[in-house]
Order: structure tokens, then C-alpha cells, then sequence
């Protein structure tokens, strides 16, 4: 089975990942890889942030990897934060954070209308693909639910009723922004070995 590295020090992120690949890829962590710090995200697009985190662990490693960067684009907030989801409060805020920040910014708004966007890059021997998934959906007044993290109890996506931290981790998996991006991987690394 081929094995590749997450660029992450998500442990919730690599949680996720790690259960949508376990049947074709053998995940590595930043951890097995005796790999440490923070890794640089100072791009101004999640292509651009996900292609530097890969690179960071390629150029360590020279082994191949995948980083992900994940935006929520809100519609009223002019597609903020975006890019700049993870740190939207300030350079070392919580999940916590980002989302009272997110409710103080959104109360009276009519729009509620966002949509979270994920981009993968896969560096193989150096060389960048990507993919890209995409769920639309809508900004809750309140939290709901406890699974999840970051923004997932303030977000709903279209045609349910219940917010991502509200949904049992596989069925979150399947639908969400992540999921469809990870599913494109997947679907990239098993056809390509046939």
C-alpha cells in the first residue's frame, strides 16, 4: 500500500483523513516523521497555502505528502475569512474564538449563505496535483451539536438540518468539503496503480 505524509498538526484533521484513506494509503503523521514546529501558511490562497505546507515536508523528508488548506467563505462577510479561517481571530486564538467572533460579526445578518472550500495538494516526487472540494451551506445564530471542530457547530450545510457537529463523524465525512476533496484523492491514487 502506498504511504504518504499529512502536512498536518491538526490531530482532528488527521483523524478525519486518516479514516477516508485507511483502505488505499498508509497516513503518516508530522510525529512519525520525527517533523515538529509550525509549518509556514503565509499565502494568500489555499492553493498557495496547502502547495507550502506540502513542500515544507517535502523538502525534510523528500518523501511524498498532501496538505490541505481549508477556507469558510462567508457571503455577508464578503467571502471573509476565508484563507484566514484557522487564525480569524488573531494569530494564536482557539476554535472557540474564530467562532464568537464569526457570531458577533453575523448577528442580524438575513444572508447567512457560506460555503466551505478545502484544496488538496499532493506532492509526488516534487510535483504538485490538486483537488478541490466544495459544500455550500449557511451560518447558524448558535452552536449546535458537540462532534466536529473548528467552525462545525455554527455551519449547516445545504439540504440538512443539522450543523457538521452535529453529524456522526462517517456521514460528516462523506458529505463535507473535506470529504469530496479527500474523495478526489482517492480516486486519483487508486486508478493511477491499475
Amino acid at each position: 500500500m502506498e504511504e504518504l505524509i499529512f502536512a498536518t498538526n491538526n490531530k482532528h484533521k488527521l483523524q478525519e483523513v486518516s479514516e477516508i484513506l485507511r483502505d488505499c494509503v498508509v497516513i503518516h503523521s508530522l510525529a512519525e516523521r520525527g517533523l515538529s514546529g509550525d509549518i509556514p501558511e503565509t499565502a494568500d490562497t489555499l492553493e498557495g497555502n496547502a502547495l507550502q505546507k506540502a513542500q515544507w515536508v517535502y523538502e525534510r523528508t523528500g518523501a511524498d505528502c498532501f496538505a490541505d488548506d481549508t477556507g469558510l467563505e462567508v457571503d455577508a462577510l464578503g467571502g471573509r475569512p476565508g484563507v484566514y479561517s484557522a487564525r480569524y481571530a488573531g494569530e494564536h486564538c482557539t476554535f472557540d474564538d474564530n467562532v464568537n467572533k464569526m457570531l458577533r460579526e453575523m448577528e442580524g445578518q438575513q444572508n447567512r449563505k457560506a460555503r466551505f472550500r478545502t484544496v488538496i495538494c499532493l506532492l509526488e516526487k516534487g510535483v504538485p496535483r490538486y483537488f478541490e472540494g466544495c459544500v455550500e451551506g449557511s451560518i447558524l445564530t448558535e452552536r449546535y451539536g458537540q462532534g466536529g471542530f473548528g467552525y462545525d457547530p455554527i455551519f449547516m450545510p445545504d439540504r440538512f438540518a443539522v450543523s457538521y457537529a452535529e453529524m456522526p463523524l462517517e456521514v460528516k465525512n462523506r458529505i463535507s468539503h473535506r470529504g469530496l476533496a479527500v474523495a478526489k484523492l482517492v480516486d486519483y491514487l487508486t486508478h493511477k496503480t491499475q
